[in-house]
């Protein structure tokens, strides 16, 4: 869907796409990677046989992600360090996407560096397709260490 509408799919075809379908391609291409992300915790967490899992504990662990908790376990170098390169480049991109989002759902005029074109929006598609692949290539045991990560809050006690 985000590359359909970065590259002018739901308009005429001809021309620059309008920026709302700019912005809808940049929203939908974050969403690709939350929705990448959760539905890695629950499989990791849960099961990835429907027939082996209680479907309610999946979807509760797949609703549980918390965008801005998310971000900030992502942001986390220290942690983050543990992780093979495939998991810390999507965090990397989980956060530079969650920021693009931002801007393109709630900055009506954003600055020249925030600016939508085809081309950059066509690129930002590419990469998240491309690092969600890497990411769900990571071995199992990696991929659910970082959804504890990125799901469970720390206790200090």
């Amino acid at each position: 869907m985000a590359e359909h509408l970065a590259s002018g799919g739901a308009g005429s075809g001809r021309g620059r796409p309008p920026q709302a379908e700019l912005r809808r391609a940049i929203s939908a291409a974050y969403y690709a990677m939350f929705h990448a992300l959760a539905a890695c915790c629950a499989d990791m967490l849960v099961g990835t046989s429907r027939t082996n899992r209680s479907q309610q504990a999946w979807r509760q662990t797949y609703r549980s992600l918390e965008h801005g908790y998310a971000k900030n376990q992502c942001a986390n170098q220290g942690m983050m360090a543990q992780f093979p390169l495939a998991i810390r480049k999507f965090a990397e991109l989980f956060i530079y996407m969650q920021r693009r989002r931002h801007v393109a759902d709630y900055d009506p005029d954003p600055i020249q560096e925030y600016a939508f074109t085809r081309d950059k929006v066509l690129q930002f598609v590419e990469e998240v397709s491309r690092t969600i692949s890497d990411f769900q290539d990571v071995n199992a045991g990696n991929r659910r260490a970082f959804s504890v990560f990125v799901l469970l809050r720390f206790r200090r006690d």
